[in-house]
């Protein structure tokens, strides 16, 4: 059985929700506590020694950092979310990476929180991440080419980071209406039944 150490909120873990979803896999999600502070505890430090979510077990592996865990479910269940041709792996590895490497981190909570009360709450979590989110997805739609998903007409890595940050981005109302391309591979992907399965509505707590 793979089991998915999840917590519901945490975009990187709807990330993988969404792949293990659309590569037709059975899993069983293991909630973890990050508002409790249950990442921290030692028996789910022995599983990932940086305290974050997601964890996999899989195929015998105990797998960390959701993009790596995306690019091994890629690998080795075919689900080709990365095109043939190293050009093609290049535009689509830069598109996940401008959401999961340059928006997400910065807009991790901690972070957030760091700078409100360094800032002696001058910075609210709010501002903090309509700020960052607005601006990295509106460098984000500069980088789409076109097509009803982030690249072409088939899934691809991207997506996968995509809607998760679209959710965290309407969480904290950051305004979407700049961004219509955006907004159009948002509604395509919505449509899919991994997709709306992987939801955080719909996931353990």
């Amino acid at each position: 059985m793979i089991r998915l150490y999840d917590y519901w909120r945490s975009s990187a873990s709807y990330r993988v929700r969404i792949a293990l979803g659309l590569a037709g896999l059975e899993w069983e999600s293991i909630p973890v506590d990050l508002v409790g502070g249950v990442q921290r505890s030692p028996e789910h430090l022995k599983r990932n020694p940086q305290g974050l979510v997601p964890v996999i077990e899989i195929d015998d592996l105990v797998l960390t950092q959701s993009l790596a865990i995306l690019e091994y479910l890629n690998e080795t269940r075919d689900m080709r979310w990365l095109p043939d041709d190293a050009a093609g792996r290049a535009k689509v590895r830069a598109l996940a990476y401008a959401i999961g490497i340059e928006i997400h981190p910065v807009c991790n909570l901690r972070v957030a929180s760091y700078a409100r009360s360094k800032s002696n709450e001058s910075i609210t979590n709010e501002a903090w991440m309509q700020h960052f989110i607005a601006s990295g997805l509106a460098d984000f739609e500069t980088m789409l080419e076109g097509g009803r998903y982030c690249f072409g007409d088939t899934v691809t890595l991207p997506d996968l980071c995509l809607v998760p940050q679209i959710y965290n981005a309407n969480r904290w109302g950051v305004d979407l209406q700049p961004l219509p391309k955006t907004r159009a591979i948002f509604e395509n992907l919505e449509q899919i039944p991994a997709f709306q399965a992987a939801h955080p509505d719909r996931a353990p707590r």
